[in-house]
């Protein structure tokens, strides 16, 4: 009688659900940086290739985050630029080909606010916030499964990472934003 009581309050207990993953959508999903240039102008610039995964349990307000950039996608829109970005004093892409977030997503209530993680950069690891200003899922039209998309940001220190070339006085700071876009796995 006791096991037949306990099997009916266990099968009366909520069942979580299980965390849901998604491939990150590398044809929608560009970080994008902007850092000061002698302090008189602002240079931007984006990453062309990246790939990941997010995980997201909204039934209990937790999720993963693991990201991977290609250093060689640099695109400021100008060659020089693309070839100092990717030479040894800034990137070294060719010793360096990819850098990598990898974080826990922080919620308040039901809504993602933020990713705690952590940046690998030139073997360098440190931690780099991103604050979520919008994360929204709808079901894909094309693909017919859900597909979600975030804008993100957050700030860091090249000089943090060993790159050291011109990042007195602020010069090192570099403000990321990064619109995400993923499907969920079939």
């Amino acid at each position: 009688m006791r096991a037949l009581a306990l099997a009916l309050l266990l099968a009366a207990l909520p069942v979580a659900a299980e965390p849901q993953r998604y491939d990150v959508d590398p044809a929608h999903t560009y970080p994008s940086f902007e850092f000061p240039h002698m302090g008189i102008s602002m240079w931007r610039g984006k990453f062309t290739k990246t790939r990941g995964t997010v995980e997201l349990d909204r039934a209990v307000h937790t999720g993963k985050v693991d990201i991977t950039v290609e250093t060689s996608s640099i695109d400021f829109g100008m060659r020089v630029m693309n070839e100092a970005a990717l030479g040894s004093d800034w990137m070294d892409a060719e010793v360096h080909p990819t850098m990598r977030y990898v974080g826990t997503i922080r919620f308040e209530g039901d809504k993602p606010v933020a990713v705690d993680g952590q940046l690998t950069l030139l073997d360098v690891v440190r931690p780099v916030e991103l604050r979520i200003a919008s994360f929204k899922c709808i079901p894909h039209p094309i693909f017919r499964r859900e597909v979600c998309g975030a804008d993100a940001s957050g700030m860091l220190d090249r000089a943090d990472f060993g790159m050291k070339q011109y990042t007195t006085d602020g010069q090192g700071k570099i403000t990321l934003r990064i619109q995400v876009e993923a499907l969920l796995r079939s």
